[in-house]
């Protein structure tokens, strides 16, 4: 799987780390697809995460910290090294799923049973 840098206005603003306007330029409703785009090493924090697809993201060695992915899709993300403290993630995401993708680099898993 190649990573993606696409020429999305919205996903430039993360690029360079303009989350504040990322945030005020985000549609207020459907979901944003970023799917298997390259976050690596960014700084993230104040990020509304919401109704976002991150699916097959790389966020390796990130500033996540504060994030609310809860209502994202994180499926086969990689956290590796990422700074998380006080995330909080979506329900179907175990926190083993989490602990092994920041250490190990593991890309999570999400439950389909929503148990």
């Amino acid at each position: 799987m190649a990573l993606r840098f696409p020429e999305d206005p919205l996903y430039q603003l993360l690029r360079a780390e303009k989350v504040e306007e990322f945030n005020q330029q985000k549609p207020e409703s459907g979901v944003i697809d970023f799917h298997d785009c390259d976050f690596r090493g960014l700084d993230l924090r104040g990020l509304d995460a919401t109704r976002i697809n991150f699916s097959g993201c790389y966020f390796r060695a990130a500033d996540l910290r504060g994030i609310d992915f809860s209502l994202s899709n994180l499926h086969g993300a990689s956290i590796a090294s990422a700074q998380i403290s006080g995330c909080f993630f979506p329900a179907n995401i175990d926190g083993q799923e989490v602990f092994l993708s920041v250490e190990k680099g593991i890309r999570m898993r999400m439950r389909k049973d929503n148990k």
